[in-house]
């Protein structure tokens, strides 16, 4: 028996953030760049029919990982491939049509409200 395809693959998948103060600041301050890596490396694939649960404490970058299987950020490395077509970087209809077999669900429903 053949094992199916997974439904979510994400394989090396990083966002790192630039929070370094303006070019500016930084040349009369003396300071580089900050760069906070918010998802760094993560790998999962999920199955059609499969239940998956992303846990954590607080900050360690589950919602960042959400927003960028949803589109809402682009992957600074790694891919996202959801039924066999790769959303990660792309953004072509594919991968608007992928999107839209999506949804994001919250921990608190009601405070987004």
């Amino acid at each position: 028996m053949r094992a199916e395809s997974p439904l979510l693959r994400v394989d090396n998948l990083s966002r790192w953030f630039d929070v370094s103060p303006p070019w500016l600041d930084r040349v009369v301050g003396g300071t580089g760049r900050r760069i906070v890596k918010a998802v760094d490396g993560v790998s999962f694939s999920i199955a059609p029919g499969e239940t998956f649960a992303l846990v954590g404490e607080s900050g360690c970058g589950k919602s960042t990982v959400a927003r960028l299987i949803a589109g809402l950020h682009r992957p600074s490395r790694g891919t996202i491939a959801f039924d066999g077509v790769e959303i990660g970087a792309a953004s072509g209809r594919a991968a608007a049509r992928a999107r839209r077999r999506m949804q994001m669900i919250f921990q608190d429903p009601y405070a987004s409200l």
